[in-house]
């Protein structure tokens, strides 16, 4: 009995904790929302401008470098930099010739002479990967107990984004200063993250 009882605790312990958990979630997302709306105007946003009051805006500094002797371009011993090739790429496509362009005999593979190489540097295409984790339930054979083993602790809804999909949105958003709404399309555009939605950016 007092195993059993130990046990309801424990369920009603989680369960409280995963309430609170999503009750602090809600409440970040709220002071982030306002936060953003706080410092919202015409310049960072698509608000009209009579919207921002008459609170002074932030005087933009012009560019500080000055004037220079030197002509513009590539400088006099400067070693430039370009793409070169890999010794190992990752695909190899090869290319057969099937008929002598002298003569109508046809090409063998034991008529290689040799090979030239050329090279083209691209992103592969973005494919969203699905990762499911399995919780296994045990009933013990000993006292017929259940036992559920535990997820992992960033994983904590049914269907979630995962750390990747989290940095890229934060990056464009944060870094590049790209608007929620206009972030969500993007990552739909290059990744495929289709559910995206601004508010989530916002989280």
């Amino acid at each position: 009995m007092l195993i059993e009882t130990l046990r309801r605790e424990i369920a009603e312990l989680r369960q409280e904790k995963a309430i609170l958990k999503q009750q602090n979630a809600a409440l970040r997302q709220e002071v982030a929302d306002l936060r953003r709306q706080q410092g919202k105007d015409s310049s960072i946003n698509s608000k009209p401008p009579s919207s921002d009051g008459l609170k002074e805006k932030p005087r933009v500094l012009g560019s500080l470098r000055g004037n220079s002797d030197k002509k513009s371009g590539g400088q006099v011993g400067h070693k430039g930099d370009t793409l070169r090739q890999v010794e190992k790429p990752d695909i190899i496509k090869k290319h057969t010739a099937t008929r002598c362009a002298c003569c109508p005999a046809k090409l063998k593979e034991s008529m290689i002479a040799r090979v030239e190489r050329r090279q083209v540097f691209d992103i592969p295409l973005p494919k969203i990967e699905v990762t499911e984790h399995q919780a296994q339930i045990h009933t013990c054979s000993a006292c017929h107990g259940t036992m559920k083993a535990a997820f992992p602790e960033d994983v904590t809804s049914q269907a979630q984004y995962g750390p990747r999909i989290k940095a890229n949105a934060v990056y464009l958003n944060v870094f590049h200063l790209i608007p929620e709404d206009r972030v969500a399309e993007a990552m739909q555009d290059m990744f495929g993250v289709k559910s995206l939605c601004p508010a989530s950016v916002v989280a």
